[in-house]
């Protein structure tokens, strides 16, 4: 009876903690692949769009830090991440439908974030390309210039990066349409924000959220009959967890105070590491970068 009220427990646990567990133990979703052949045709809108957004997120950025000023630090940051669907600054992305108006391609900002099919993942590509190495680039700009965002669009699109330079060619008749634009409902869109904000946390990456059938449907989790094997599966939860677990306590009440200090407490102790070893990587990778560039314009002088 102590053994299946333990699973019980495990279970809430699994629920509360957004299930950490490896993606490798649930069911993928499959993944989209960017259409390569679909960037000539969107990437000016998509650079246009990539520079709005870094000019309303870096004001963002200060009107929630105010009085003190944004750093250059934090505008790189955020330069650095508004093309990578893995981080908060590019959920811009999910928003974006292409569509086929006659011979091109139009970019349509929805409502709601949609899923990311292989639609999504072009529009990352795209932008991936526009920026490349140019992120450091523009953050300087941004936190020199503090331009206008037309000033930032034609600086981005058509001097640094040359996006927007000449019109993008005909639509080929014969090209294969993509995927309708499926919003996500308003619980998807909110786990997934909770997902990447977990990304940089020990443990999390590679994670995914069981539904509630997953759960019903694996193996070890409520059913009456398991054997007595699955002790080592409270060893994958952190420390604290563990040890919550295993305490036979006799009181309910007792035992979801001690699971929710549990929680808070090791998730505290986690994002608190995660943060700093983050802080000072990133750090160290900034002044290798600028180091770089200092060493590429030194050499470029000297030829």
């Amino acid at each position: 009876m102590a053994r299946h009220g333990g699973r019980a427990v495990l279970m809430v646990v699994i629920v509360l903690v957004s299930s950490w567990v490896p993606i490798s133990h649930c069911s993928k979703k499959p993944v989209g692949v960017a259409r390569k052949e679909d960037i000539p045709y969107i990437k000016c809108q998509v650079c246009e769009k990539l520079a709005q957004q870094l000019y309303h997120q870096v004001h963002k950025k200060q009107d929630q830090i105010s009085p003190k000023k944004i750093s250059e630090y934090e505008i790189i940051e955020l330069s650095e991440n508004v093309c990578n669907l893995k981080k908060q600054e590019a959920d811009w992305i999910l928003k974006i439908d292409i569509v086929e108006q006659g011979n091109r391609l139009e970019l349509v900002e929805q409502d709601s974030e949609g899923q990311c099919n292989s639609e999504c993942k072009t529009i990352e590509r795209a932008c991936q390309e526009v920026l490349g190495y140019s992120d450091t680039d523009v953050a300087e700009y941004l936190y020199k210039k503090k331009p206008q965002i037309n000033s930032l669009v034609n600086f981005l699109c058509k001097d640094l990066t040359e996006a927007c330079s000449s019109k993008p060619p005909p639509l080929p008749k014969n090209r294969t349409p993509g995927e309708p634009f499926v919003p996500k409902s308003s619980k998807e869109a909110e786990m997934d924000k909770l997902l990447k904000s977990m990304e940089g946390m020990p443990g999390a990456p590679g994670m995914k959220m069981y539904s509630r059938e997953d759960l019903m449907n694996m193996n070890n989790f409520g059913d009456q009959d398991a054997d007595e094997d699955d002790d080592d599966d409270e060893a994958q939860f952190p420390s604290n967890l563990g040890k919550v677990l295993r305490d036979k306590e006799t009181k309910k009440s007792d035992w979801k105070l001690r699971i929710m200090k549990g929680i808070t407490d090791t998730g505290e102790a986690l994002k608190s590491h995660a943060t700093k070893v983050s802080h000072g990587v990133q750090k160290w990778w900034r002044g290798k970068k600028a180091s770089l560039k200092k060493n590429s314009k030194s050499n470029k002088a000297d030829l």
